[in-house]
């Protein structure tokens, strides 16, 4: 027993697996209660599982610690540029003017220039075309601007921070820059009061001009002043020149894919423009209807049919001949009415619908017969009795071609300048039935020939005007002076500086269609030289008159009796003579005019309503193919004249002449070579005192024909001359006759 209680168990060596008691038994140490190292394992697992909660909590506190002070800084930083930003801010926004000074500038003036019924005929001025009512003009444009300029236009407060996030974070990633982060109101403060200039300063003061507007004006207000004032390319300021340039329609009648094709224009307005590049301008607007169906301001019937819509194609250049007229209004404008301040209305003389008609028929004739007969332009004008233009035409095709042919170029008029010389010479005491031998004559070294080389003998000046026969018209003007003709001419109308020489009878001197027909009217009227215009009104758009042509008297250029002689005469021009295709179902009269090789051909005809002046050639002066005033221009002036009298009563054109008999015989009373003085001249309208005659009927010129004309065998009726006429043998013999210099001094 007492070994037994002196027995006891011995503790185990750390790794021991069973430790042995004295008297044999054994206890492993799962056995015991507590183990032996169980308290010292968990102290250090509990040390070690501290340390690890210790290193967690470092390294969150130091990533919390990393974070924080990143918040720190950037907050820190936010506040610097913020107060930077305000300092930048700050400094430009003071070289501005007071806010309270600014205001919006005022549209540049448009000059509305519109025809004598009322129709548009062009807009000229900055702007190129009137302001249009956001309310007028197509619901399509503004839908189709916002939808792809500014589609939170309306609920952003001037500037778009989503959109300025969007365009950086764009530029950024691709590189360069791509888009802009503009809002049609800082496009608008851009456009109104800065330049286009890429400074920091000119940003800043966009954005302050931008929540200006905003602060000032409502959306819909902002909308229409940006749309009235923004380029749309090819010289087009605001929507409706726009519309107008490119679709020849106003603003308000614009389709859906017109108002695409627009909106596209405002990304680059010059290389998209549908003049320049028609199917880039056509690929922006594919875009836009995409935008607006996004958008859901069309529908995916309308998206379609917008899409099947042909493309648009434009001239280079604004279009029709009525910018001929614009251009000619424009440049009267400021002797009227001085500068132009505000939007004004011309209301002109021309009737459209006659200007289109004139500008067909020149264009017809020279798509039909321009290659075969080398013609490229024409030009026509038309100028009614009291002097008002009715209509003008200054080439083939105004788009290709701004330089007013009718106006500006200068031509020789030809035989068309025979009517001045015809006039000089019954001033002087001729009439229509004295007798001019028609033989070759040489005037120093110039020898004058008729066209194609024939000639007719003894001819009446009646029947030398109707056959243009230019031995006849250089001996009148040998006769009566080159200076008399020079000074009829001026006194009729013409303005150009003429040359005072014998070749002045077949129209050598050069002139513009415009004043060649003017200088025509007085015939047509009674002998009256009007003043020739094409404005009519001036108004303000409030309709307060700023100039008004109220006609005036226009003084007498030419007796009544001279203007019955000329008219008989030209009448048979028409009708018999050069310029048989002119003629139509009214009494008419005109002269045909060829310049030498063709290189001008001319006719000049009018009634008692219209004087209408056609011309066609070349501006490189290079000669037409046998292309003659009785051709193309007679054609032209017979279309144009037929149209203009459609419907208008019947008027005999002004002033009578008596003729004598054709039986009775007076002679030429012709000065010898030594120039003595002749008898006086017989009165105006008389026949010389050698032989009165009873006067008749009033002869028409028509009953004079070159061919086979009744006149006296031995001698017409003529007051003496001053001036010697040459005989028919002067120059040589007639060419392509196969009858002798004897024949031809006989009449036979």
């Amino acid at each position: 027993m007492a070994n037994r209680r002196d027995s006891r168990i011995e503790p185990s060596f750390e790794g021991s697996p069973r430790a042995k008691s004295s008297d044999g038994f054994s206890v492993s140490e799962e056995d015991r209660v507590v183990p032996a190292n169980r308290k010292s394992a968990a102290k250090r697992k509990s040390a070690k599982a501290k340390s690890r909660g210790r290193g967690r909590d470092r390294s969150q506190r130091g990533l919390f610690s990393v974070f924080g002070r990143l918040l720190y800084w950037c907050f820190v930083f936010c506040i610097w540029g913020g107060i930077a930003v305000a300092g930048v801010v700050v400094y430009y926004g003071a070289k501005m003017p007071a806010a309270t000074t600014w205001s919006i500038p005022d549209r540049a003036p448009n000059i509305k220039i519109v025809s004598v019924d009322g129709q548009l005929i062009a807009n000229r001025g900055m702007s190129g075309g009137e302001a249009v009512g956001l309310n007028e003009m197509s619901p399509y444009i503004p839908e189709a601007v916002v939808a792809i300029e500014d589609r939170r236009f309306y609920s952003h407060f001037g500037i778009d921070p989503i959109g300025l996030a969007r365009a950086m974070v764009t530029n950024v990633l691709g590189g360069h820059f791509s888009q802009g982060g503009s809002t049609l109101t800082q496009q608008l403060a851009k456009n109104l009061f800065l330049t286009p200039d890429r400074t920091l300063e000119r940003k800043v003061q966009e954005v302050l001009l931008a929540l200006w507007l905003e602060h000032k004006h409502s959306k819909d207000q902002i909308l229409e002043m940006y749309l009235n004032r923004v380029y749309f390319g090819s010289g087009a300021y605001g929507v409706e020149a726009a519309s107008r340039r490119y679709f020849g329609k106003s603003a308000r009648d614009v389709t859906l894919s017109e108002a695409a094709l627009l909106a596209g224009l405002l990304k680059a307005p010059s290389r998209l423009s549908p003049a320049r590049d028609p199917k880039a301008a056509e690929e922006r607007a594919q875009l836009v209807l995409a935008a607006m169906r996004e958008e859901g301001k069309i529908g995916d019937k309308e998206y379609k049919m917008a899409l099947s819509a042909p493309a648009t194609r434009s001239p280079s250049y604004w279009t029709g001949s009525e910018n001929y007229v614009a251009d000619t209004v424009m440049e009267e404008l400021p002797d009227l009415i001085g500068d132009v301040r505000g939007d004004i209305i011309i209301d002109t003389t021309v009737d459209l619908t006659l200007q289109k008609l004139a500008e067909q028929s020149i264009r017809r004739l020279i798509d039909e017969s321009g290659k075969k007969l080398n013609v490229t332009q024409g030009a026509l004008v038309s100028i009614d009795d009291s002097g008002a233009v009715r209509a003008m035409v200054g080439g083939y095709d105004y788009s290709t071609s701004q330089f007013d042919r009718a106006s500006e170029a200068r031509r020789q008029p030809g035989s068309a300048f025979k009517p001045f010389v015809y006039m000089a010479a019954l001033e002087a005491g001729r009439t229509p039935d004295s007798v001019r031998n028609d033989a070759p004559i040489r005037i120093g070294k110039w020898t004058p020939e008729n066209y194609g080389g024939k000639y007719y003998g003894k001819v009446t000046l009646a029947t030398a005007l109707a056959k243009s026969l230019n031995s006849v018209a250089a001996q009148l003007t040998m006769e009566v002076g080159p200076d008399a003709v020079v000074e009829a001419a001026h006194r009729m109308g013409i303005q150009s500086d003429l040359q005072s020489n014998t070749s002045i009878a077949l129209g050598t001197s050069e002139v513009t269609p415009l004043e060649l027909t003017a200088a025509y009217v007085p015939f047509a009227n009674g002998g009256y030289k009007p003043d020739i215009h094409f404005i009519q009104r001036v108004t303000t758009a409030s309709g307060k008159v700023l100039y008004e042509n109220n006609g005036g008297s226009a003084p007498r250029v030419l007796k009544a009796d001279i203007v019955g002689m000329m008219n008989s005469m030209m009448t048979g021009t028409v009708e018999v003579g050069t310029a048989k295709k002119a003629a139509f179902n009214w009494p008419s009269a005109g002269k045909t005019g060829t310049s030498q090789n063709s290189r001008d051909a001319w006719f000049v005809g009018y009634t008692a309503n219209l004087t209408t002046g056609v011309w066609f050639g070349n501006d490189d002066g290079s000669p037409m193919k046998k292309v003659t005033g009785g051709a193309l221009p007679a054609q032209a002036w017979h279309e144009f004249m037929v149209a203009a009298h459609e419907g208008l009563p019947v008027r005999p054109l002004p002033g009578t002449w008596k003729s004598t008999p054709p039986d009775t015989v007076v002679p030429d009373e012709i000065p010898s070579a030594d120039n003595s003085q002749p008898a006086p001249p017989a009165p105006v309208g008389q026949s010389s005192p050698v032989a009165q005659a009873p006067a008749r009927q009033a002869r028409p010129a028509q009953t004079v024909d070159a061919d086979g004309f009744d006149m006296p065998s031995d001698g017409g009726t003529t007051a003496s001359v001053g001036h010697p006429v040459p005989p028919g043998d002067v120059g040589g013999p007639k060419k392509r006759r196969q009858t002798s210099i004897l024949d031809i001094l006989s009449g036979g």
